[in-house]
């Protein structure tokens, strides 16, 4: 069952990276739901000493979401970092963040 799961991650990420390319000429703000693959990644904050990796898959058949993927993965938070927050007055203040992973995705 891994390795099925495996298989269609590296497809969906395959679809939508050959779709793209370096000019962003398709870059497009709709989903073609008559027939693909929407992949979402992020990253959410769970506490000081761990983070959370969330990947969901929609596939779309006929303008209906088909089924819906979703992958947690418990990775290492990155720790905090100072930075300069601004308020809607423009007053500006230190404060100190949680660091963000950069999302990189590589398809061969």
């Amino acid at each position: 069952m891994f390795n099925l799961k495996y298989k269609f991650f590296v497809a969906a990420i395959s679809v939508m990276v050959l779709a793209c390319n370096d000019k962003n000429e398709d870059v497009t703000n709709t989903v073609n739901k008559s027939g693909s693959i929407e992949t979402a990644v992020h990253i959410q904050h769970l506490d000081s000493l761990n983070d959370e990796l969330v990947t969901t898959h929609k596939v779309w058949v006929k303008n209906n979401v088909f089924k819906t993927l979703e992958y947690r993965d418990t990775i290492p938070a990155l720790g905090n970092e100072s930075t300069v927050a601004e308020n809607a007055d423009g007053d500006t203040k230190s404060v100190s963040v949680k660091k963000d992973y950069e999302i990189y995705i590589t398809v061969k």
